[in-house]
């Protein structure tokens, strides 16, 4: 007798694309079957009928731990006004369990598919999220959600996303007035529905802002301090560059801070490991890999980067001078990148700011690095670029949370009002 053995194997892309289809065939049937019992209910009372099925007035949605700051003006403003806003967070440990909130109700909805699925059936009349991809991949609009909100979750360009990432969103509420011109060139040349631009500051911003005035009462280096705060992959300064960048700086008497990105302890251990094995018995060099960014950035004078988001940060929070390393990227598959392809080409805000407000240098610059640093600490030009920039990209400082509340309670009472 011959056995044979079948092994039956799904590739995680092929997966992914089944759930999608069972998810939303499932979300189908459930709204189906809600208007058929709603009907059903009517024929027989005659009245008109509510189903037991849970609507909310206002959901904010966090994916992940790197998006509460974000959300956190949002639910405060909430719970000062006295509105109850449900919280879905994908955060075990939110620090909004934590708070003593009266109004605003977190909820741990699971992670990747289980909040997905809780997502894709809910009923609400506001949903606000970081999250892109709406109608895109598998997060789908739920026909039960009235009005969907993206709101950005830093000040640099909206169209930094990848390609269709907010298209089919109904609102989009942005950190300046300067992101909603190329967001119309985008709506113009794919024919996508028409969405709401609504400038409210930046959230994120905001939060890190109060907490930034907080690091700088701790105690700061006397010597003149160098945050080196790169982004991760092997293009970006640390993979790339390495001893090649750090010698210099420790030789120049400057005491460094090196803070890889988050995803490097995972995508390049081995290199972070070796990186800190050379440097172990150098004085004035530390290793910083503390969630929060602000304590580094309150101790430094100045910012060596790449292509990393922290540069804005850097500059509206701290406003000292910084040099970025190998900025380029390739847009191709990011909205921006479709803008670069009209005639004549729309260049991203941020990649045609950054020369005014750093400076970039090359391998050939790191032996006299030292002194290049030295140059820019003392350019009012440089200066003058971070304040308007911090000007443009952050308007409303300190006010989005509350913009962000009215915003949504004013699109809910028209909901309201129509019904």
């Amino acid at each position: 007798m011959i056995t044979t053995n079948l092994l039956l194997y799904i590739d995680p892309g092929t997966g992914s694309m089944l759930f999608s289809i069972l998810l939303g065939l499932f979300t189908t049937l459930f709204f189906v079957m809600r208007a058929v019992l709603i009907k059903f209910k009517f024929i027989v009372t005659g009245k008109k009928v509510t189903t037991d099925t849970k609507k909310y007035d206002f959901v904010v949605f966090c994916e992940g731990p790197q998006y509460i700051n974000v959300f956190l003006p949002v639910l405060q403003a909430f719970e000062k006004k006295h509105i109850t806003i449900h919280y879905f967070t994908s955060v075990k440990d939110d620090p909004a369990f934590a708070k003593n909130y009266n109004y605003v109700l977190p909820e741990y909805i699971g992670e990747g598919n289980a909040a997905i699925t809780k997502l894709n059936m809910l009923i609400a009349d506001i949903c606000l999220m970081t999250t892109p991809g709406l109608n895109v991949y598998q997060l789908k609009r739920s026909k039960g959600v009235k009005h969907y909100a993206h709101v950005l979750h830093a000040a640099s360009d909206a169209t930094m996303y990848r390609m269709f990432g907010i298209d089919y969103f109904d609102s989009i509420l942005l950190s300046g007035d300067y992101q909603k011109k190329d967001l119309l060139k985008l709506e113009q040349l794919r024919g996508t529905p028409k969405k709401e631009f609504v400038t409210v500051g930046c959230p994120c911003l905001d939060t890190l802002q109060q907490k930034f005035e907080t690091a700088k009462q701790t105690d700061q280096p006397t010597n003149f301090t160098v945050l080196v705060s790169p982004s991760w992959g092997p293009n970006a300064l640390l993979a790339k560059y390495g001893t090649k960048l750090l010698d210099p700086l420790v030789q120049a008497g400057f005491t460094v801070i090196v803070r890889p990105h988050p995803q490097s302890k995972k995508s390049e251990a081995g290199m972070l490991e070796e990186l800190q094995a050379h440097y172990k018995d150098t004085a004035g060099l530390e290793w910083d890999f503390e969630r929060d960014n602000t304590i580094a950035m309150a101790k430094s004078d100045s910012m060596i980067s790449d292509f990393s988001g922290i540069i804005f940060d850097y500059i509206f929070l701290r406003d000292k001078p910084f040099l970025y390393v190998n900025a380029d990227i390739n847009l191709d598959c990011y909205d921006a990148g479709d803008l670069l392809e009209l005639e004549p080409p729309i260049q991203a805000w941020q990649f045609a700011v950054l020369p005014k407000i750093g400076k970039e240098i090359q391998e050939k610059d790191f032996p006299k690095i030292g002194d290049i640093i030295k140059e820019m600490s003392d350019s009012s030009a440089f200066a003058n670029a971070r304040k308007e920039a911090k000007n443009t990209a952050w308007m409303y400082q300190g006010q989005s949370g509350q913009n962000i509340a009215d915003f949504m309670i004013q699109k809910q009472s028209e909901f309201s009002k129509g019904e």
